[in-house]
C-alpha cells in the first residue's frame, strides 16, 4: 500500500515536468489585457535556433514582429477526460506582448491537429 502511494505521489509531482519534455511545449503569453496559452512543437522550436524554448520564441517574435501558434485551452477528450487541446491558430504580435513564460500543464496535452 505504501509503495503504491509513493508511486502515485511521484507521478503527480513529476507529471507537469514530464509534459514539457514531450514533442510540444506550452507557453503563456501575457498581454496588456489578457493572456493566452500557446503550444509550439519541437520541430517549430528547432527551426527557431538554439537555447531554451522561451528564449527562442522571444527571439523569433522580436525578429519577425509576430509568431503564429496553436492556442491551447482546457477541454474534453473524446473519452470524456479533461485535457489541453488546440483551439485554433493565433498570431502573437510583438507590440502586444508583455511577457512570455513556459507553462507546465497539470493535465495531459493533446498534440496539435495535422496540417
Amino acid at each position: 500500500m505504501r509503495t503504491s502511494s509513493l508511486f502515485i505521489l511521484a507521478a503527480l509531482i513529476a507529471g507537469p515536468a514530464l509534459a514539457q519534455t514531450a514533442p510540444l511545449q506550452l507557453f503563456k503569453v501575457v498581454g496588456p489585457r489578457d493572456d493566452v496559452t500557446i503550444g509550439v512543437t519541437a520541430a517549430e522550436l528547432d527551426a527557431m535556433g538554439s537555447g531554451p524554448g522561451v528564449e527562442r520564441l522571444a527571439r523569433k517574435l522580436v525578429a519577425d514582429g509576430q509568431v503564429t501558434a496553436w492556442r491551447y485551452t482546457v477541454g474534453r477528450a473524446p473519452d470524456g477526460s479533461t485535457r489541453y487541446g488546440a483551439a485554433g491558430k493565433v498570431a502573437i504580435l510583438r507590440n502586444e506582448t508583455l511577457r512570455i513564460e513556459p507553462y507546465a500543464a497539470a493535465l495531459p496535452v493533446a498534440p496539435p491537429p495535422a496540417n
